[in-house]
């Protein structure tokens, strides 16, 4: 009886790839927290052309970003059309390798619909026809940092097939001011502020409202910090402009930069601030892997810290309750204390 032939296992071109995908489409907290893997990846294909397809809000600063040669940010199109745009380009670039670090299931129809049109490509994520494929059943409860990190181990892109907390590339974001040339706009002093300042980060998704600490308890918060010689500035995007608005009436020593900071400012606001205290949401994260210290407040009923926590050089400590209606002032009073860092 003829013994059935074994498929080879797939191999990672590494360092021999010339073109790589990685896609990563939002959203910002997962995006920066990808920037770890974005950095394994070029670093394992070191002569590859590595292209991002993302999202427009990701355009300038991945542009800036040390890890890719090129951007799309098509990565969602609204249109049947633009969708077979979009397949068509990545069919005709002939990609070595893609990267799927959004693991959507719009992400993975994209492999399902280039796979139908001839050979399927090389790719790591999470489908069960994937060459490289993340079949860990535990994935969706993982931190983000460790999933994309298992992902890649699984892709051969890790020494000895896996990686470790310490070895792993950790975000970096120390790139900003070194690729910014340390503008003027990147300093504190083009918003007024002088040292000591902290960032109150007060946002989060809008339809999720446990998990905003409420607008009276930031102001409470920022009247202490101001007594204690911190300047308290408060940072957002247009739909926390109502909050900062509430805080101010409520601590006039407060300053609002809501809708003044793109990310890259944000980040380096970060590295000279204090410390930090805000909700759970991207700027959070862009602050602890700039190397701020600070104060995580986390509504446990929408999300677990354990597997959405920032990460940095500092990570912060965590304040949490089912809804952070139930968080009170004291208890973050007390974590900044624990920080050790106001003013003598």
């Amino acid at each position: 009886m003829a013994k059935t032939a074994r498929l080879a296992s797939p191999v990672n071109p590494g360092a021999s790839a010339k073109e790589v995908l990685v896609i990563k489409l939002s959203a910002l907290g997962d995006f920066v927290l990808s920037l770890g893997a974005m950095k394994a990846v070029r670093e394992f294909h070191p002569s590859a052309r590595i292209t991002l397809l993302t999202t427009p809000p990701f355009e300038d600063f991945a542009a800036h970003c040390p890890y890719f040669d090129r951007i799309e940010t098509d990565g969602r199109p609204a249109t049947m059309k633009a969708t077979t745009a979009l397949l068509s380009r990545i069919r005709k670039t002939k990609y070595d390798i893609i990267y799927d670090f959004q693991t959507s299931g719009r992400t993975k129809n994209y492999f399902t619909a280039l796979s139908r049109t001839g050979k399927a490509p090389l790719w790591s994520g999470h489908h069960e026809k994937a060459a490289f494929f993340h079949d860990n059943p535990d994935r969706g409860t993982m931190h983000s940092i460790d999933r994309l990190a298992e992902q890649l181990a699984v892709a051969g892109v890790a020494p000895e097939g896996r990686w470790n907390r310490s070895n792993f590339p950790k975000p970096d974001l120390s790139w900003v001011r070194h690729k910014l040339r340390d503008a003027p706009r990147l300093q504190p002093a083009y918003f007024s502020l002088e040292q000591p300042y902290m960032l109150l980060i007060p946002g989060a998704s809008e339809h999720r409202e446990a998990k905003r600490w409420p607008v009276e308890r930031f102001a409470e918060l920022a009247t202490r910090i101001a007594d204690a010689g911190v300047t308290p500035a408060i940072i957002g995007g247009k739909a926390e402009g109502k909050i900062a608005q509430d805080i101010l009436k409520l601590e006039k020593r407060a300053k609002s930069l809501v809708t003044r900071t793109d990310l890259f400012q944000i980040v380096t606001l970060a590295e000279k601030a204090a410390f930090v205290v805000g909700n759970d949401t991207g700027p959070m994260h862009m602050a602890a892997i700039a190397g701020a210290p600070g104060v995580a407040l986390f509504a446990t009923d929408e999300s677990n810290p354990d597997h959405a926590a920032p990460r940095g050089a500092k990570s912060p400590i965590i304040n949490s309750a089912p809804t952070l209606a139930e968080l009170e002032v004291d208890t973050v009073w007390r974590s900044i204390l624990a920080l050790g860092v106001l003013p003598s």
